[in-house]
């Protein structure tokens, strides 16, 4: 005898209706979720996504090490390449007269002198010697008239395109000297001579609108600079073009950790160029005392 077998299941009973849920939604109508339906559904949603750990684990501090936060002097570390330029010699410097009230920071006198010019041209190749905007860079003037007009040549002499100026109008104006205002250029190593004493000595006011600012006050500024460019930028060059010598002084003496003191030792010649490179500068280490001591001021070496 010969037997076959058919291939075709018979398919299961279909489930009894469910006399509950027919008597409690026989519409079909929607149901308000209850509260401890929805704590249920987020505890089986939070424990079975892959990326819950994530969001509900802390950051590691590897992570934190390299998450970004508000610049500080010195910095952990700089996302981008930074050149410090110091503007060439301005009409007013080319007299010997001090001038740094913010009002006639645009006037044709704040321009560059025929001196100047060429100091500025001087740098912009520098910058192009360095290699500075091989890959572009962005170039941040004062809106100083004399640091401006660097900055135009810094671009052209580069091939840099006028969009990549970036006028700040306020971080990077020339240090205040108050009551110097108007004095031979001379007059200014007074001024050097308090900064060796604290950074938080003011030169003497004077009521015609020109601040009078202590080191630490350009510190401030400097520092809400760099947070704009660090947080703004990244992996970019970026040249600064300051109308003065402190500016950048202060600046860089906070970057390398050097005694706010000491910034003249920092000193930017009219046209200088400088590289920002934070691992090849010395770490400066203070007195064991953590105190400055100048027994014969302002001779305190």
């Amino acid at each position: 005898m010969i037997v076959t077998s058919s291939s075709i299941k018979t398919p299961p009973p279909p489930h009894p209706p469910n006399p509950w849920a027919a008597s409690q939604n026989p519409n079909n109508s929607f149901l308000p979720i209850n509260r401890r339906s929805l704590l249920s559904a987020l505890t089986i949603s939070t424990t079975t996504t892959p990326f819950a750990n994530s969001f509900l684990n802390p950051m590691s501090a590897q992570e934190v090490a390299f998450a970004r936060g508000l610049f500080q002097m010195p910095p952990v570390r700089l996302t981008n390449r930074y050149f410090l330029v110091r503007a060439g010699e301005s009409e007013y410097e080319s007299i010997g007269v001090i001038n740094t009230n913010p009002v006639a920071k645009t006037s044709v006198d704040n321009g560059l002198s025929e001196k100047g010019k060429k100091q500025a041209v001087r740098s912009a190749f520098d910058l192009k010697e360095m290699g500075a905007c091989d890959k572009n860079c962005w170039i941040w003037p004062s809106i100083t008239q004399r640091a401006y007009q660097a900055a135009e040549i810094i671009a052209s002499v580069n091939g840099v395109s006028r969009s990549y100026i970036v006028p700040e109008y306020s971080f990077l104006d020339a240090r205040g000297l108050g009551a110097y205002e108007g004095k031979n250029l001379e007059a200014v190593s007074e001024v050097y001579a308090s900064d060796t004493l604290s950074p938080t000595i003011k030169p003497p006011p004077i009521d015609d609108g020109t601040p009078n600012e202590s080191v630490s006050d350009v510190l401030v500024r400097v520092i809400q600079l760099m947070s704009i460019l660090e947080t703004q930028y990244s992996e970019d060059t970026v040249i600064i073009v300051s109308p003065d010598s402190d500016n950048l002084t202060i600046l860089q003496a906070g970057i390398i950790g050097l005694d706010l003191r000491r910034h003249r030792e920092l000193s930017f010649a009219p046209g200088e160029v400088r590289f920002v490179d934070t691992n090849s500068v010395p770490t400066y280490k203070q007195p064991a005392s953590a105190v400055y001591k100048c027994l014969k001021p302002p001779n305190c070496n």
